[in-house]
């Protein structure tokens, strides 16, 4: 399983029913369930982002559905980093000439 970090931003629309944040939050939970992700971390938060959230998914192609799934409903729009652990990283530095 791979790490990927969601960072996401209100849409017009997402702020206006903004109420309704933490409901989506956990319908996005129950849809990473069902596509094999699991959200290991969500947060609203100040700054450039509104929402972050730690996702691991099986693969790209996963991640890559998933935000594009919540994109989709209009809500926010998201970009999606790739994120590596510990010993993730100590194999990419393995690799390194």
């Amino acid at each position: 399983m791979a790490y990927y970090v969601f960072l996401t931003n209100f849409t017009d629309q997402g702020v206006k029913s903004v109420r309704e944040t933490t409901k989506r939050a956990d319908a996005f939970r129950a849809m990473a369930d069902r596509s094999g992700a699991k959200v290991h971390t969500l947060l609203w938060t100040l700054g450039k982002h509104d929402v972050v959230a730690i996702v691991e998914a099986p693969d790209d192609l996963t991640a890559t559905a998933l935000s594009l799934s919540i994109s989709a409903l209009g809500n926010i729009k998201t970009q999606t980093l790739k994120a590596f652990d510990a010993a993730d990283m100590n194999k990419i530095l393995a690799k390194m000439g």
